[in-house]
């Protein structure tokens, strides 16, 4: 199969589950009906995460069905990486589009792992201001809040774990002139490891809702 991207990094995450899941199975189960049963449904999941697929990426995707250690669930999960869709890093030109209501931005430092990225966040410990570059149903769009640390484990609102997090606080207009409300979300302290952990897009989606 050409190298052709085709996975998200959300949906990267997801099949690693699955995989894991298929090795817990194979190091714990001796019965073959319930193996089989656990890999028809493993790939079944990971199937319908796409709409469209050709035949190659089909056929690669089904493979893992193969996986019965963790030896040969790490080669697959090497081989599978190649096929991420990068995070498409912002201009400092795009970024002034996405929040254009801030006169000094801070600028996202380099060296961050596109790769492996659903979302872009980033801190101005200055301002203590969190930017996030997020996919949304209408698009790429922008957010801003305060970024509070708290030393508390709360469910994200982004990955939908129990993690160290931080209260994220957004300003926006209230439905009488003048007004504001503000709403705050516990996301996770480490946007890297959050990306690591997300599954899916829906409680992304809810957030960004949440936060506009």
């Amino acid at each position: 199969m050409k190298n052709e991207q085709f996975l998200r990094n959300d949906q990267f995450n997801f099949i690693k589950r699955q995989i894991q899941r298929l090795v817990n199975g194979h190091g714990t189960v001796n019965d073959a009906h319930v193996l089989n049963a656990l890999e028809s449904l493993s790939i079944e999941k990971v199937l319908d995460l796409f709409t469209e697929l050709s035949d190659a990426q089909k056929e690669f995707l089904n493979k893992m069905v193969e996986i019965e250690d963790k030896e040969s669930a790490e080669k697959y999960i090497g081989d599978l990486e190649q096929y991420i869709i990068p995070f498409n890093p912002p201009s400092e030109q795009k970024l002034k589009k996405l929040f254009p209501k801030v006169k000094k931005l801070k600028l996202p430092t380099e060296g961050l792992g596109y790769n492996k990225m659903t979302y872009l966040s980033y801190d101005d410990l200055g301002t203590k201001k969190r930017y996030i570059i997020t996919p949304s149903q209408k698009g790429m769009i922008g957010l801003s809040g305060i970024f509070e640390e708290t030393n508390v484990k709360q469910i994200c609102a982004i990955c939908n774990r129990l993690t160290n997090v931080g209260m994220f606080l957004t300003k926006t207009k209230g439905e009488t002139v003048g007004t504001y409300t503000k709403k705050g979300n516990y996301i996770c302290r480490d946007a890297e490891d959050c990306n690591h952990h997300l599954v899916g897009l829906d409680k992304m989606y809810e957030f960004v809702s949440n936060v506009k």
